[in-house]
């Protein structure tokens, strides 16, 4: 670009133009032409600044400043003004450029497109948190103007769902797939179960959205992260939201050399973070002390069992149990001990339910004991997966008794309180405990 100046003529960079001519409001020097402009430190006075001084820096032309004047000894109204002049006034010359130092350091700040993320798409889903039952409905509803991800222009989402800590692949659930489309809808519910009020107060739950290829790996398309805490109990909360991209994760490459070690360090500390917050499961367990009877029929050997009174243990189900074997799924089954049990006699054992992570076993184990007894036993109920001719894998358990802490204990108060009262209480299954050793 030509700029005629009387009877000279300058030439102008297209970079220059650009900045000058096409950005509205003040002029921001950008990466590009930083290297047009001068570069004086914040203490420099505005007499500095002639252009006599500037002699080795080509001109530029700022937007309405014909006819202005910097300070005293600035540049007149036929002069150019660099663009990091606009703005600075001075007394006589004597004046700072307090600017300076600001628009310098602008430079360095990089802006982010907003744009970008909605063109991703957006998706539409509920949350349903139904606090009698313990559980977390996801009806995922339906996605607008998804980014194409095949050749053809269009894309074959699906939906995934993860609860955030948490990397078991129960954890995780998944919709259908719709083909061909960038506006696909499902109207298909997912549900969580053993979600308690605990979990929703501290979890995440992550919603993507990815394209199905059979030729290769699956492709990701956006992403959206809800706090569970918004969600109040028993109360559907519709979301409407702009994909984006996953949140990026720090390079040791790009950072200084005296920082790679630290970086190192703090990499392998977030993921030993992630294993110790990595859940093995969950578990559903009724409990339900119950009194002697006054009257025993001789003829019913259950009441007679029954005189003393005792403990019925309820396993009903589990949930979101890790995978132990390699088609990503286990063989559950669920034992309980009542201890100490130097006679090993109080070992209760489920049946086995093939190629699942979320069983369903709904078995009453009895253990006839007083109630003075039971203050001083402790139950540990222990979840396994078979396996056929090898040792079975440990996969979780819990304790319950009048040392344990948090919601254990409290579920071991309530029965005892409730005598002749089935109390329910979901746990979460962890891989040891302080002072109990499990085995098999």
């Amino acid at each position: 670009m030509t700029v005629r100046k009387g009877n000279k003529r300058l030439t102008i960079s297209i970079q220059e133009h650009m900045a000058i001519n096409v950005c509205p409001g003040p002029i921001r020097p950008i990466r590009q032409i930083s290297a047009y402009f001068p570069r004086l430190s914040p203490t420099s006075s505005v007499s500095e600044l002639n252009p006599a001084n500037l002699a080795g820096f080509p001109s530029t032309l700022s937007p309405g400043s014909g006819g202005g004047a910097v300070g005293g000894g600035g540049v007149g109204g036929g002069g150019q003004l660099s663009p990091l002049l606009v703005g600075a006034t001075g007394d006589g010359g004597g004046g700072t450029l307090s600017a300076m130092s600001s628009m310098d350091t602008s430079i360095e700040i990089d802006s982010c497109d907003s744009d970008d993320s909605t063109a991703l798409g957006t998706l539409e889903f509920d949350l349903l948190y139904e606090r009698a039952t313990s559980s977390l409905h996801c009806t995922i509803i339906k996605a607008k103007g998804l980014k194409p991800m095949d050749f053809n222009g269009l894309a074959d989402p699906y939906v995934k769902l993860h609860l955030l800590p948490g990397a078991c692949k129960a954890n995780k659930l998944k919709t259908k797939i719709v083909h061909n489309t960038l506006n696909p809808v499902w109207n298909e519910r997912l549900t969580y179960l053993g979600i308690t009020e605990e979990d929703m107060y501290r979890k995440t739950l992550r919603v993507s959205v990815c394209d199905e290829d059979k030729l290769t790996h699956n492709e990701f398309i956006g992403e959206s992260r809800v706090a569970l805490r918004r969600v109040k109990p028993d109360q559907t909360k519709r979301f409407n939201i702009c994909l984006e991209h996953p949140p990026p994760l720090p390079s040791p490459s790009a950072m200084s050399a005296a920082l790679r070690g630290i970086s190192c360090y703090l990499r392998e500390w977030e993921s030993e973070q992630q294993r110790s917050l990595e859940e093995r499961g969950r578990l559903l367990l009724c409990l339900q002390f119950l009194p002697p009877s006054s009257e025993v029929d001789k003829a019913k050997g259950e009441a007679k069992e029954r005189a003393r009174g005792g403990l019925c243990v309820g396993v009903q189900r589990c949930a979101h149990l890790a995978a132990m074997d390699v088609n990503g799924f286990s063989d559950p089954y669920v034992k309980t001990y009542l201890k100490p049990d130097l006679q090993k006699k109080s070992k209760h054992k489920t049946a086995v339910i093939k190629k699942t992570l979320n069983p369903e076993f709904n078995e009453e184990f009895f253990y006839e004991i007083s109630f003075t007894e039971l203050s001083t036993k402790t139950l540990e109920v222990t979840v396994w997966d078979y396996d056929l001719g090898k040792s079975n894998d440990f996969i979780g358990g819990v304790s319950l008794g009048c040392h344990s802490q948090g919601e254990t204990l409290q579920h071991w108060i309530d029965c005892l309180k409730n005598k002749g009262t089935k109390v329910e209480r979901w746990h979460t299954l962890t891989n040891e405990l302080p002072g109990s050793t499990f085995h098999e």
